[in-house]
């Protein structure tokens, strides 16, 4: 998708990002993963991330709904194995204390701080 061309349709509101424009950051507290947030909107984010193996996120509180699609690879969030179509929705409030990957994934993260 061009996001250059002309737009005969209103995009105010909108926040379109293409993932060829968009810089990789690093992501987590272990340098072993890196991210690209696409798209931001209300406060939520939606990341590409791509999390190397041996990649093991920290334990937090989601104080928003945080939304996880896994695209490529596995990983285990709450004891539970997901892979590529897996998905889950983490409500605000709840407790996040296992995510990792032991091969390696990349994954869609919808969240918002």
């Amino acid at each position: 998708m061009d996001l250059t061309t002309a737009r005969t349709h209103d995009l105010a509101g909108w926040d379109i990002g293409a993932v060829a424009a968009v810089e990789w950051s690093p992501w987590g507290s272990r340098g072993d993963a890196r991210a690209k947030v696409l798209a931001n909107g209300d406060g939520y984010h939606v990341a590409l991330v791509e999390a190397r193996p041996g990649y093991h996120g920290d334990p937090h509180e989601h104080g928003f709904a945080e939304m996880l699609y896994v695209l490529a690879g596995r990983l285990r969030t709450q004891g539970v194995e997901m892979g590529p179509g897996d998905a889950y929705v983490a409500a605000a409030g709840s407790a996040h204390t296992d995510f990792s990957t032991d091969g390696g994934a990349t994954y869609l993260s919808i969240f918002k701080l």
